[in-house]
Order: structure tokens, then sequence, then C-alpha cells
């Protein structure tokens, strides 16, 4: 955080992300491929256009908006595979460990 103006920017939208992920999270079905679809995009989406108008402001970039909707769309589109690829897999090894979790009673001995 000390050399960079812009490494503060990213960890406060990506705090930010947590937050609107830890809400989401309560609010909305895991097994749903569509609400997950729909919260990656939002939050792709989100991030990025907070983190460019931000570091545009404190770095004093002219904004280049053609170019950055281009970028833009790319990494939706790249999320989304990505999302489609590795979502099952992350679900099933999360349900591995929330049951080891509970069975052993691992989260009693720490609170």
């Amino acid at each position: 955080m000390l050399s960079s103006r812009t490494l503060g920017v990213c960890a406060i939208v990506f705090c930010l992300i947590a937050v609107v992920g830890g809400y989401f999270d309560k609010n909305f079905s895991k097994e749903n491929k569509i609400s997950i679809l729909i919260m990656v995009i939002g939050i792709t989406i989100g991030s990025e256009v907070i983190i460019y108008f931000l570091n545009s402001l404190l770095l004093e970039i002219p904004i280049q908006l053609i170019a950055f909707i281009k970028i833009l769309l790319i990494e939706v589109l790249y999320n989304v595979l990505l999302t489609f690829i590795f979502y099952g897999v992350i679900l099933k090894l999360g349900g591995i460990v929330e049951r080891q979790f509970k069975q052993k009673n691992i989260l009693t001995r720490y609170f």
C-alpha cells in the first residue's frame, strides 16, 4: 500500500466486493447457476468500472470509454466462462470441506 496510489483503490474495491458477495451469499441459492452468473457479471462490471474511473481520477489519465468497454466485455466473458468451467468443482469441494468441519466439530474448538 505504500508503493502505489492505486493499490489502495483496488483493496477498497475488493473489500466492497466481499461485502456484496456476503450479502448475495445469504440471499441467493448457490445451486442456481443463473443467479451465480448474474452475480459474476454484476460484480465484474461494478468492480472494473469503479477501479477504472478512480484510477483515472487519481492518476489523471484520460478516459478512453470505447477501449474500456471492449476490455470490460472481454473480462466479463472470461469470468463467465471460468465460472461455467470451475463452479461445479468448487461447489463439490466446498461441500466436502463443510462436512469435514461439521463432523469433527472443528469450529466449536475455536469459538
